[in-house]
């Protein structure tokens, strides 16, 4: 089974718990994530309409913590998230909760890569 986060951008408030979680499980260096917390905006693009969103976003570093996962833990960013808006399970489970009325973003992380977490 292909596993993937599902991510509710419209609740994430940019508090970064996931980001430190996961440095701090992995014993990452600064500057290197394994999820990455972006901010999109502040800009008006209407009367009294703004954008500004944080977008969790995982690398390439990201291993869905299987030392974790397959002690029937979530990740540790899944975990660790204040705003409860990170989700982890099936990609097909996950992908049929997009409505088209939340701001959703379903991903799949790649596999990890030679410089990747071990």
């Amino acid at each position: 089974m292909t596993k993937a986060f599902l991510i509710n951008y419209d609740d994430c408030f940019g508090c970064h718990a996931c980001e430190v979680a996961c440095q701090m499980l992995h014993d990452l260096p600064v500057g290197q994530y394994g999820i990455k917390v972006e901010c999109v905006g502040p800009w008006e693009y209407g009367t009294k309409k703004w954008q500004y969103d944080f977008v969790p976003v995982y690398t390439a570093q990201c291993t869905q913590c299987p030392e974790r996962t397959s002690a029937g833990l979530l990740p540790s960013c899944v975990q660790h998230c204040e705003a409860q808006c990170l989700r982890y399970g099936d990609v097909d489970d996950l992908a049929a909760e997009l409505d088209g009325q939340q701001k959703l973003i379903l991903q799949v992380p790649p596999k990890p890569c030679s410089g990747a977490i071990a």
